[in-house]
């Protein structure tokens, strides 16, 4: 029986987030997500289950609502960037989920590691 799109991409975000774990040292999670219409990360703090920062093209003072491009993506690598700074981190591991790094997901990586993260 073949697996259908959708059970080969939550096997692929359950493979990677758990290699990510094996790794983490303590550190907090880039998470991010795309969908058709936007893009969006979180820091996140796994040991508490809270939320230190987020950045969504959702959010209206970024000017990219409704975007879902390279340009809308790396704008949110760079907030998400500097709002980590603000809330004291330096370092966190990148969790893509399910998706590749290719495209939108890898341009938001680079730009975020160009505003100082480190993974």
């Amino acid at each position: 029986m073949a697996l259908t799109k959708r059970e080969l991409f939550r096997k692929r975000r359950l493979r990677v987030r758990n290699k990510l774990r094996a790794v983490a040292d303590g550190r907090l999670r880039l998470s991010v997500h795309r969908s058709n219409k936007n893009i969006s990360a979180q820091l996140i703090d796994d040991s508490r289950g809270v939320t230190v920062a987020a950045a969504s093209t959702l959010e209206a003072g970024l000017g990219f609502v409704g975007k879902n491009n390279v340009e809308a993506a790396a704008k949110i690598g760079a907030v998400i960037a500097e709002r980590a700074k603000a809330a004291g981190v330096e370092e966190v591991y990148f969790d893509r989920g399910g998706f590749l790094f290719h495209g939108k997901v890898k341009a938001l990586a680079d730009s975020a590691r160009e505003a100082g993260l480190k993974f």
